[in-house]
């Protein structure tokens, strides 16, 4: 059921009172605060009528309202509109004070927790296909060799094969020639049939050991590698009464040191593929259960293509969506001119 235009009033009203103030929000206070013109009684109404369909809770008896999650997805999806206000100085903080990647992000999320007061995390880059850029084999001892394989990224995997048989120097020259000739430039999904069946051929006698070697290196590729990721502003959430308490703080901290469960959002529930996407996640929307009183709004940074990584803003569900998201638009916008700049 869609909501009328005074109804969608109301409620925004609510929110955006609730916003400032953290408080239930009462039928007088909404008219005061609108320019509706309406009765409290008129408003006790419409506000019983958005608590029936969800969008607002009443936490206490005698209490007033405040939003639901259902409440703040609304606001998020049809009441919040996008401007582009500048942070002031925050790109050329930026440019002053990081000259490497790493400097540059662990710099960003500082800069996003002191703008927004809330808590600010952000991932290194990663590559969305691992292509192998080479491939080197090298005698261990007889019955072992080693493969060093260098993925997309400057990623290095180091595999030990076990062999059946000792392997000359000639031998091995031919295998590394055969794996760089067919597979250099390739990603896992790129490496079919015919392509191993030709491998095979070329290998001649060795082509059950070219079947091991490959299994190695698809190994290789696949395994995840580690999101690193940087925090800031941790100690925000305890300027929230509503987060302010002891077990949802040490299950917060918790989380954001650990950061186990935050590369698992990241890398699953958070996952949109298009640069400066912005989400918004809500509640119980995320997977971690520290989270469940929390909003998490992220959007996806591209340094090049192909290489991308995630900055994210947790804070109450009440936290000031508009203008967390106007932050985010101005940075991406001033990331990608940096990261143009640099390349």
């Amino acid at each position: 059921m869609g909501l009328d235009e005074r109804k969608l009033k109301i409620l925004q009203a609510i929110i955006r009172n609730y916003l400032e103030t953290g408080e239930p929000v009462g039928s007088r206070t909404i008219s005061k605060y609108t320019d509706l013109n309406l009765s409290s009684a008129t408003i006790r109404n419409e506000m019983a009528d958005l608590e029936e369909l969800g969008y607002i809770i009443q936490p206490h008896t005698s209490a007033g309202r405040i939003p639901s999650d259902k409440g703040y997805r609304l606001y998020v999806d049809t009441l919040l509109v996008e401007k582009t206000h500048e942070v002031e100085d925050m790109k050329e903080l930026i440019l002053e004070k990081a000259g490497k990647l790493d400097q540059l992000l662990k710099q960003v999320a500082r800069l996003l927790a002191d703008n927004t007061n809330y808590t600010t995390l952000v991932t290194k880059p990663q590559y969305r296909s691992k292509k192998v850029k080479f491939i080197q084999l090298t005698e261990v001892d007889t019955s072992h060799i080693l493969a060093v394989i260098l993925i997309e990224g400057n990623v290095v995997k180091n595999k030990i094969i076990e062999v059946t048989e000792c392997l000359d120097k000639e031998i091995i020259l031919k295998l590394n020639i055969v794996f760089n000739t067919f597979l250099q430039g390739l990603d896992l999904a790129e490496i079919n049939m015919s392509l191993i069946q030709k491998m095979k051929e070329q290998a001649g006698d060795y082509s059950k050991l070219i079947s091991h070697i490959l299994d190695v290196v698809a190994e290789a590729i696949s395994e995840e590698e580690e999101v690193e990721i940087y925090t800031s502003g941790a100690t925000n959430i305890l300027k929230y009464p509503e987060l302010n308490n002891v077990d949802k703080v040490m299950e917060l901290i918790d989380t954001l040191e650990e950061k186990e469960q935050l590369s698992e959002i990241i890398n699953n529930k958070l996952d949109p593929m298009e640069s400066g996407e912005i989400q918004v996640y809500i509640g119980s929307e995320t997977s971690v259960h520290a989270m469940k009183d929390c909003s998490v709004v992220t959007a996806t940074y591209e340094i090049e293509e192909g290489v991308y990584g995630k900055i994210g803003i947790i804070g109450p569900k009440r936290m000031d969506y508009e203008r967390v998201v106007n932050i985010l638009h101005t940075l991406m916008g001033q990331l990608d001119d940096i990261f143009k700049k640099k390349t």
